[in-house]
């Protein structure tokens, strides 16, 4: 009677395992993500005030800043490097719907630091009109939407719209003395880079200051070929992508480090495609590139560079598979549940 009980109970205890191992494996193999924690909404009477609030002071802001609008927009077209002005308010938006699965909601509360913010921009603008530095009033208008957010939604929903806001920094063209001074170092470093790449390719070149001396040509690494002003682009380029990435923040850190030589690299492409066409073509196709066409070009060419080192920080460090420990246990003492019960 044992005898024959036996194996019942075997063939049980193997249909027991089985069933374990397989659900066991089933959340192993497909985990379905934890549901998002959407936000409290306000109540009717502070979702009222919140509205009156922010029409009040989206008027303040039109009607105090739409001078600064005027003269921004004049820049936009006057500027070829900065035509991507046109482009950085609404990639700020953008930004925000990306990030929208990371939306904190509003503070029933008003945010008084916001208001220290406001008044701060207000103080920064009127230095700015005294030392006669438009620069410095259109950062205020940045300052005073980083306020008005800040007293709207508080501390959480301005943390939230933060990268959006300083997106914003990127339309605003650097002042005449910044550049004075930093184009001096950018264009010593184009020259010096540029020229070492034509020597590469085979090119007569020969660096003297500022000056390429290239065959019987002469190559001058002017102010606007200091690449400054890709420079920012291309700034503007990387802060969007680590906006948009999701990768560890000292990925992200890598990435933004990068945007020096990437600047420069791309410059000196710039210059070394300038003096082949001097050397190669004519000069009207050399000046027409330079000016004309590089500024366009040279923002893609950055773009692939960045894609090129995203994908080795990829391969470099890629991510491990994160799997749960209860479903690792449960399926380790299934096979062990197997091997006893076959044994």
């Amino acid at each position: 009677m044992t005898s024959k009980k036996k194996p019942h109970k075997r063939r049980g205890k193997l249909k027991a395992t089985r069933k374990a191992s397989l659900t066991s494996e089933a959340p192993a193999a497909v985990t379905s993500p934890a549901p998002l924690a959407l936000p409290e909404p306000l109540p009717a009477a502070a979702s009222r005030s919140k509205l009156i609030a922010a029409a009040l002071l989206g008027v303040t802001f039109i009607w105090a800043y739409w001078p600064t609008f005027g003269r921004l927009i004049g820049d936009w077209n006057r500027e070829p490097d900065y035509s991507h002005g046109f482009l950085v308010p609404p990639l700020a938006l953008f930004f925000l719907y990306a990030r929208r699965d990371r939306f904190p909601g509003l503070t029933p509360a008003v945010g008084w630091f916001g208001l220290l913010l406001i008044a701060g921009s207000v103080a920064m603008r009127f230095f700015g009109t005294l030392a006669f530095v438009d620069a410095i009033d259109s950062w205020s208008m940045i300052l005073w939407i980083a306020g008005a957010a800040w007293m709207l939604g508080g501390y959480r929903f301005a943390l939230w719209t933060a990268p959006s806001i300083a997106f914003l920094f990127f339309m605003v063209p650097l002042p005449f003395r910044a550049e004075t001074m930093l184009s001096g170092p950018l264009q010593t470093a184009a020259t010096k880079i540029s020229c070492f790449m034509l020597q590469f390719i085979g090119q007569p070149a020969i660096s003297e200051g500022r000056t390429i001396l290239l065959g019987d040509h002469q190559l001058e690494v002017e102010q606007a070929c200091s690449g400054l002003r890709i420079f920012v682009g291309i700034c503007a380029l990387a802060f969007s992508a680590v906006v948009l990435m999701r990768r560890t923040w000292w990925e992200k850190t890598l990435f933004l480090l990068s945007t020096l030589p990437i600047a420069l690299l791309a410059n000196s492409l710039r210059i070394v495609a300038t003096g082949l066409l001097f050397q190669h073509a004519s000069g009207e196709a050399a000046r027409k590139f330079s000016h004309d066409f590089s500024g366009w070009v040279m923002i893609p060419v950055a773009a692939a560079m960045f894609w090129l080192f995203a994908w080795y920080l990829h391969k470099l460090f890629p991510k491990l598979q994160q799997v749960r420990l209860q479903s690792v246990a449960t399926e380790d003492s299934s096979q062990m549940g197997v091997q006893q019960a076959s044994a």
